[in-house]
């Protein structure tokens, strides 16, 4: 075993502390060996601080590491480390000399080495005077052993060029790293209470109007009693494995764009009138599919199907896939910190972030399929199935309906009649498609139809290109903008500030029950400005804001008190009674 190489090193130490004791009690004054034959014997090892000795010195910005290696012993390139202990102190990768290529035994590898003496320079930024550095090295020689890693500790003054080693940690370098540690720990407390945010918020994203439909046709699939408890679970697993990668995903392009400098957050995907064009044809083929006029076969929802063409479990990863895509915009209770965390952090721990929001919104189909007793506590199958199929058919439309009304506000009422006129001849075509398949003809005589879909398709695709018409707002309202934020915070103003979307249904809600009459006659009595921040397509300032507040999608409630204060961030859920407590809190 490697760690075996280690023994003669404890033995030659041993024996040269005891040799140095014998030496300075028994020899009194005698001449020390000379330092130009450090080695005793060839089978002695000198201790590392001896084989292994650094000069330090600054230039130019840059820490200069002067290693000088004693003859018959060498250095690892990869081994070394450098780290800066105190957080004032920044440094960069570090700039090395060209080694020797070397097989080594201990590491099994060829590795890049340095005989002799080598020079590392480490570029560095600092805010203080002084700097508390631990460097790390580790060594070998050629005779056989090889030593544990090495640390130093480094007090450099920038000011004087002064360096100060030490094998043992400073004073300030032990404070700085029991805090670094203390934090780290606190991080970990911090992870641990987001993560469980995440999971209740992902379970509460199943009882949004825009996925409660989906999510109530897969739920008719539990009631086959051709499928085994066995497939169930595939089938629950199958779907949790579409929701977490959708999630994953979603999430993963989103961090791209904003580390490419890109200001958006999460819901981005519906900032996009040409992707709400495609969900509009989506769920309204979803919905004839319910309705009995298009068979879709294996696709994305198992719509249409028979009990024995229902096993695939691509089905029930699609439908993850699906219901992750309309779900991620709405921001649930709870979901907010988690995802203002996650979109702070490295990208390993926001991914984690988003994985346990997809598992929160999975984990009741878990439960479901998982736990047997919950299944067989589901209504058995019967003619009523096809009934409540044909029901859920019109919520889709519903949410069809929605979705148009969302592009509309993102483009203009020729957008929509477009998009309508599509949906009209995709409805056609569907419908001549059934009449054509009762007659006995195939499906591919025709090609008229089709292509006046297709090409209705094409040009509501490209509709959202047109120029952004919106209603005029009512005089209730400012939009917002930063520039007078700031000029009405600056002179001590009262401010009322709704980050919002359409296509954000809990912001809708929210305006429906708190922004009563009572809400803006308080408003206008205190005369306390009321800011409007629509995000429904992208804006920079609003991202900004919301970044600012560690929120990564709306809604976002702020309310600046009188006398330039800090606003007070009102709850994502809002009630009337919460926010005139809120706004008579800030006139005074």
């Amino acid at each position: 075993m490697k760690y075996l190489l280690y023994i003669p090193l404890l033995a030659s130490l041993l024996l040269a502390t005891l040799t140095s004791y014998a030496q300075s009690n028994f020899i009194g004054d005698s001449e020390q060996p000379p330092t130009s034959s450090l080695m005793a014997s060839a089978n002695s090892f000198l201790p590392v601080e001896q084989v292994y000795q650094v000069a330090v010195s600054i230039e130019d910005r840059h820490i200069l590491f002067n290693w000088s290696i004693v003859d018959n012993y060498y250095l690892y390139r990869d081994r070394f480390k450098f780290n800066a202990v105190d957080p004032t102190t920044q440094l960069q990768e570090p700039l090395f000399e060209t080694g020797k290529r070397k097989y080594d035994e201990f590491f099994e590898e060829e590795l890049e080495v340095y005989y002799g003496q080598t020079t590392v320079k480490v570029p560095f930024t600092a805010d203080q005077g002084k700097m508390e550095v631990q460097i790390e090295s580790q060594g070998c020689a050629d005779a056989g052993l090889c030593y544990p890693p090495y640390k130093q500790w480094l007090t450099i003054d920038v000011v004087n060029n002064s360096v100060v080693i030490s094998d043992t940690p400073t004073a300030a370098a032990r404070t700085a790293m029991q805090s670094n540690t203390s934090s780290q720990q606190s991080q970990s407390q911090s992870l641990l209470w987001v993560l469980g945010f995440a999971l209740l918020g992902g379970m509460i994203l199943n009882l949004m109007p825009c996925v409660f439909p989906v999510l109530s046709i897969k739920v008719l699939s539990f009631t086959n009693t051709h499928q085994t408890q066995r497939q169930k679970q595939a089938h629950g697993l199958a779907y949790t494995s579409g929701v977490i990668s959708t999630f994953v995903a979603i999430a993963a392009i989103m961090l791209s764009l904003r580390a490419a400098g890109e200001a958006i957050g999460w819901g981005f995907q519906l900032q996009s009138p040409l992707f709400v064009v495609v969900l509009i044809y989506l769920f309204f083929v979803m919905g004839m599919a319910l309705s009995g006029y298009l068979e879709i076969g294996t696709s994305l929802m198992s719509i249409g199907q028979s009990s024995k063409q229902s096993d695939g479990l691509s089905s029930s990863f699609m439908t993850g896939v699906l219901a992750t895509t309309v779900a991620s915009p709405c921001t649930a209770p709870f979901m907010g910190p988690a995802l203002g965390f996650a979109i702070s952090q490295p990208t390993f721990i926001a991914l984690l972030v988003f994985a346990f929001l997809g598992l929160g919104m999975a984990l009741p189909f878990i439960v479901l399929t998982w736990i047997p007793g919950l299944t067989s506590k589901l209504p058995k199958p019967g003619p009523w199935m096809d009934a409540f199929k044909q029901f859920l058919a019109f919520p889709l439309y519903m949410t069809s309906v929605w979705l148009l009304w969302v592009v509309g506000r993102q483009t203009s009422v020729n957008v929509v009649a477009i998009v309508v006129l599509g949906v009209i001849l995709v409805a056609m075509a569907m419908w001549l498609t059934k009449l054509r398949q009762s007659g006995g003809k195939k499906v591919t005589d025709f090609t008229l139809t089709n292509a006046l879909a297709a090409i209705c398709l094409i040009t509501a695709l490209t509709a959202p290109g047109l120029m952004i018409s919106k209603d005029s707002e009512p005089p209730l309202w400012e939009s917002y903008s930063s520039q007078r934020l700031s000029e009405l915070d600056q002179a001590g103003q009262p401010i009322f500030v709704n980050l919002t979307a359409d296509w954000c249904i809990t912001c809708l809600a929210n305006e429906r029950v708190a922004f009563t009459e009572r809400f803006y006659k308080l408003l206008q009595d205190n005369k306390i400005v009321y800011l409007k921040g629509d995000w429904t397509n992208n804006d920079p300032e609003i991202t900004k804001l919301l970044n600012q507040f560690q929120r990564s999608g709306v809604p976002l409630y702020l309310v600046y008190p009188a006398g330039n204060e800090s606003p007070e961030v009102l709850p994502q859920i809002l009630l009337e009674s919460t926010v005139i407590e809120a706004l008579n809190r800030a006139k005074y």
